[in-house]
């Protein structure tokens, strides 16, 4: 699966009528990025520690040699926090990824939560997003990258955002 293979399957979605998405890491990254290509169709985001400069922070993190081998192979074994347990990516995903931008900009209002311990998206990161534009909120939990831990108060926090969006 690579940016554009989701995004295929995502902006059919929401070109029925105006929606409200919710991601979570790298669906965060895409719900922004869909909600930037078609602002006519997202009345508002509520992103889970949006993988925003993922890319970036990869080939960064892993560093030179191991993405010498992951492109050498094709694949690397890399926790997936939605199945708990290693799978095969492929570096496809990495070199499309690199065709978007890091963090994409959208002018709509945007709920978004963070972890303060999230050890996959720096918090700067999301802090960064959420500075940029006034119709953005960031509620940081002192947790982690799944935030599994704060899913009422998330959830109180994303009705109460939702319900008092404006009627389209």
């Amino acid at each position: 699966m690579t940016i554009t293979g989701m995004l295929a399957i995502a902006e059919p979605l929401v070109a029925r009528e105006p929606a409200v998405i919710l991601g979570s890491s790298l669906g965060g990254y895409l719900a922004t990025l869909v909600a930037s290509r078609h602002p006519d169709r997202i009345r508002a985001l509520v992103l889970f520690a949006p993988a925003f400069g993922f890319a970036k922070r990869w080939q960064s993190r892993i560093g030179a040699d191991a993405m010498a081998r992951w492109r050498e192979k094709g694949t690397a074994r890399v926790y997936h926090y939605g199945r708990r347990r290693e799978e095969p990516l492929s570096i496809a995903l990495l070199d499309d990824a690199r065709r978007y931008p890091d963090e994409p900009d959208p002018d709509t209002p945007a709920l978004v939560f963070a972890g303060r311990h999230d050890d996959a998206v720096p918090l700067d990161a999301v802090e960064q997003f959420t500075r940029t534009r006034p119709n953005r909120e960031l509620v940081v939990y002192d947790s982690g990258h799944e935030l599994t831990d704060v899913l009422e108060p998330m959830w109180d926090r994303t009705r109460n955002f939702v319900r008092a969006l404006p009627r389209s």
